[in-house]
């Protein structure tokens, strides 16, 4: 490339388009994946004690119908990327779609729970394929200058799609006169919760024909002409087309495909680095995050909260997980990924040590005393909190940005990987952990993310600030 169209194309770095609420339109609704994530994540927080009360199962069996669509997860995150490259970005949303509209009508109306746990899987699938193709696609269709403000669309929207999933819950058991299994328009409330999603679902597939193909994957399809049109919509008329089409051929070419076994090396099977994203992922799941999203309905109850009211403090924790996603975009560029990451694992030691203490409790009545009901309440919205404005939001970029560059691709897999391992672990144990003793529940819970803090000081290196290819 000349000189001339080097700086031409390095000035898309800095082009703002004519039409910016065009390109934020864009992004919103290839977000509309992340929505139906979160959503479809939570939204079974609603239906767990109607499962378990209709199909008289215990809680181990509970768990695993609970925890099967983490499967599905890992599976449609593997095949997304995949996927994407061969049939486009477009076309991957929209098999997501059809996968997320099928998995609401086949969980609203099950005929065994074999069934259930079959349409669970099938929505976890869309989960995963959501999970990576969001995220890809608002990257390589967001103008440079604006990339980092459109990218955290897909977390502003998995945190909302959690507590829209909520506020729908509590608003459909109060429909049913606070009844799990009440029945409404012919159906058992909780069939009712799970099939709501159909409505997003529905949405989501729309909108994904009105926003246009991803220019990176038309161009690597020799789609050059459309790719021009789209750069032109979305970075603005005044760049360079040819030189930013260049510009993006140039760079395709220089990436390095990694392998699996480039990851292999050190005393322990893996590289260092490597362990530490496995790390990341495993205590951010291993601080119980995901019980206060897919049991706390089942949780205030279980200590003698009555059941409208428990699902409007699930609802109440999801609001607080989203102010606490906003202070992590906030800061995270600002204050740094490692401190903010040892501020929120004091905080949730903090809370879940106090929620500990609470749950040991005797209940009076079937409910804990009016003391350490609050404490609890108070304490399971602080560790949501400390988690969402730091771990929740820091090691996703962080693992996005700490690997080398010639393994970044396959040791984010392997961490994403490690990621969904550890949330089926939590998920599927903590039905049999709370049976058998909640208060030590959390006191396992608080020891990881009092480990947590060790592990950051010692092995996770800052990444803000850094270019990627000064990482490793």
């Amino acid at each position: 490339m000349t000189s001339t169209a080097q700086a031409q194309a390095s000035g898309a770095r800095t082009a703002h388009p004519e039409h910016l609420g065009h390109v934020i339109f864009i992004a919103a609704a290839a977000a509309m994946g992340g929505f139906l994530f979160g959503y479809d994540s939570s939204v079974i927080n609603g239906a767990v004690e109607a499962i378990r009360d209709r199909y008289d199962i215990g809680s181990a069996a509970l768990a695993q119908v609970i925890a099967v669509a983490l499967i599905g997860c890992a599976i449609g995150a593997a095949t997304a990327g995949r996927i994407a490259d061969r049939i486009g970005r477009i076309r991957c949303m929209q098999i997501a779609a059809v996968l997320f509209t099928v998995s609401a009508v086949g969980s609203a109306l099950p005929f065994a729970l074999w069934d259930l746990a079959f349409w669970r899987v099938v929505g976890g699938f869309a989960i995963g394929m959501a999970s990576v193709i969001g995220p890809a696609y608002i990257a390589e269709v967001a103008p440079p200058a604006y990339r980092g403000r459109l990218g955290s669309f897909q977390q502003a929207a998995i945190v909302v799609g959690i507590a829209v999933s909520q506020l729908v819950n509590w608003g459909i058991l109060n429909a049913a006169d606070g009844d799990q299994r009440g029945q409404l328009m012919g159906l058992e409330a909780w069939q009712v919760m799970l099939g709501v999603m159909v409505i997003p679902a529905v949405l989501y597939g729309l909108l994904s024909f009105a926003i246009p193909e991803s220019p990176r994957y038309l161009i690597s399809v020799g789609k050059h002409e459309r790719a021009r049109q789209i750069l032109s919509e979305v970075e603005g008329s005044e760049i360079d087309l040819d030189a930013r089409v260049t510009e993006i051929e140039t760079g395709m070419h220089r990436e390095e495909k990694s392998s699996f076994k480039d990851l292999l090396g050190g005393s322990f099977f893996f590289k260092p680095i490597v362990w530490v994203g496995i790390g990341l992922s495993v205590f951010q799941q291993f601080v119980g995050i995901n019980v206060a999203f897919y049991y706390s309905a089942t949780l205030w109850q279980s200590v003698g909260v009555d059941p409208s009211d428990s699902f409007f403090y699930s609802f109440t924790t999801s609001i607080i997980n989203i102010i606490g996603t906003v202070i992590a975009m906030i800061f995270v560029d600002r204050v740094g990924r490692r401190p903010l990451a040892i501020i929120g694992s004091v905080g949730m030691v903090i809370g879940l040590a106090l929620e500990a203490w609470a749950f040991s409790s005797n209940l009076v009545d079937g409910q804990l005393p009016a003391t350490q009901g609050w404490v609890a309440l108070i304490a399971a919205h602080v560790f949501v909190l400390f988690f969402a404005l730091s771990w929740g939001v820091v090691v996703w970029v962080m693992l996005g940005e700490m690997f080398p560059n010639r393994i970044r691709a396959a040791a984010l897999g392997v961490a994403a990987a490690a990621q969904w391992i550890a949330n089926w672990a939590i998920t599927a144990s903590f039905p049999s952990l709370a049976d058998w003793n909640l208060s030590v529940t959390y006191v396992i819970y608080t020891v990881f993310a009092a480990l947590s803090i060790p592990f950051v000081l010692k092995f996770v290196k800052e990444t803000k600030g850094k270019r990627l290819e000064e990482m490793g």
